[in-house]
């Protein structure tokens, strides 16, 4: 599969596992599987420009807690595209956390069975 490809399908899988944790999580509010796809770029691209200095910088959290610290790594991005999305919105950085976990077990998940 082309690399285009295999980033659209990411995006799409990705899209698909955030309006599934906003279905079934209290505490999110998405307005339909459009606001999914753009949650999944702006996720995506706050990945991209910040996530390894997010890292660098809680180096000893991630070590101290054998890397379960990149979940609230990935809260924060989350809490992040929710202040840039209106049609996106996560109540409080505890559902932020627990949709983290949910998120990235989620897509590790489809994208093992998937690509």
């Amino acid at each position: 599969m082309s690399g285009l490809m295999n980033m659209i399908l990411s995006m799409l899988l990705l899209s698909g596992v955030i309006f599934g944790v906003a279905r079934i999580t209290p505490g999110i509010h998405l307005k339909g599987f459009g606001a999914a796809i753009q949650v999944a770029v702006v996720y995506s691209l706050i990945d991209m420009l910040l996530f390894r200095v997010l890292a660098f910088f809680s180096l000893p959290f991630l070590l101290i807690t054998f890397g379960l610290f990149v979940f609230v790594i990935n809260a924060v991005m989350l809490w992040l595209t929710d202040k840039i999305l209106d049609d996106f919105e996560i109540e409080g950085f505890g559902t932020a956390i627990l949709a983290s976990i949910m998120i990235t077990v989620g897509n590790l998940i489809l994208k093992w069975l998937l690509l």
